[in-house]
């Protein structure tokens, strides 16, 4: 039986996927509502274990939520986020496991969480939410977006300004718009093949 085969993906999408693609601390422009969702419907088919999809969004995008945001943020980030068309508040659902039954409806996936520790239901919708995160961020890009993605802001206060009163927890923000490539310094360098990969 024969199975589909899928081309690369041409060489401009790459850049601006990967290649090219920078991060941006100053963005400005307009991002639509329209926009925000179309990225949701890409991000949404990534991989999750037993597809648990525990990320958690929030799009911070009016000036009320840019106001709950603010004392949140670290000093470095305060300015760039606040004046960021719109900022992504990443997070992962700890009772994610209460959706299997949708999500995985061919076996009694819930059962597999269910009254498990704290800190193992945490450590795997950290895991998956931050898969899916990096999702959200490639996404952006393939909709034309330039990202900024962070940490350097205080958890305990986005959550409780945010997901008060939930089972949800912030990982990291990316803010999103679009980015002036004559503001960006060179490019740092990465680590070679053979400095982090191996094949056995």
């Amino acid at each position: 039986m024969s199975h589909p085969s899928h081309a690369a993906l041409p060489d401009a999408a790459l850049d601006q996927l990967f290649r090219t693609a920078r991060t941006h601390n100053e963005l400005t422009g307009e991002v639509s509502d329209e926009t925000l969702h179309q990225l949701y419907e890409l991000a949404k088919w990534g991989p999750t274990s037993a597809n648990m999809s525990p990320l958690r969004l929030v799009f911070v995008k009016s000036a009320e939520a840019k106001a709950r945001l603010a004392p949140a943020l670290d000093e470095g980030n305060y300015a760039k986020t606040l004046a960021a068309p719109v900022t992504a508040i990443v997070g992962f659902d700890m009772a994610f496991y209460e959706k299997l039954p949708y999500l995985f409806p061919h076996t009694d996936a819930r059962s597999w969480f269910d009254g498990r520790p704290a800190h193992d239901l945490e450590v795997i919708a950290l895991r998956n939410g931050s898969l899916q995160g990096a999702y959200v961020l490639m996404a952006a890009r393939a909709l034309g977006l330039d990202c900024g993605p962070m940490s350097g802001f205080k958890n305990a206060l986005v959550d409780e300004a945010f997901f008060a009163g939930t089972q949800v927890k912030s990982n990291f923000l990316i803010n999103l718009g679009h980015g002036d490539p004559a503001k960006l310094f060179a490019r740092s360098p990465r680590l070679s093949f053979d400095e982090a990969a191996q094949i056995l």
